[in-house]
């Protein structure tokens, strides 16, 4: 099963100052509206900003057939707290949690 691309979804308090700090660390801006949420990367690694989006940080992955890997996960026993329609197609998303309570989001665009 194929994830994806991973990057990490960090809830932040200024997006702004979140920003110029990760610019020091040598992140660019790829996408974003500079108001609520900024990708960024550094290579092949992708961090994303979010401002008053999320209550904590977030991993996230990006398959390319989210709804596959739903029912993968669902048969091998993983139980999801927000579910992609699998009667649809195009873009969706889907969200569970580690046994930790860390949320996961597998985000098809």
């Amino acid at each position: 099963m194929n994830l994806g691309v991973f990057s990490l979804s960090l809830a932040v308090k200024d997006l702004k100052a979140s920003h110029e700090f990760y610019e020091k660390l040598g992140f660019k801006k790829l996408d974003g509206d500079d108001v609520k949420w900024l990708i960024l990367e550094n290579g092949d690694t992708k961090i994303g900003l979010f401002q008053g989006m999320f209550e904590q940080n977030v991993l996230a992955f990006n398959p390319a057939d989210v709804r596959n890997v739903q029912k993968q996960l669902k048969q091998s026993g993983i139980t999801f707290v927000l579910e992609a329609d699998e009667s649809t197609v195009g873009p969706a998303h889907a969200m569970l949690l580690d046994p930790d309570g860390n949320p996961i989001l597998m985000d098809q665009f």
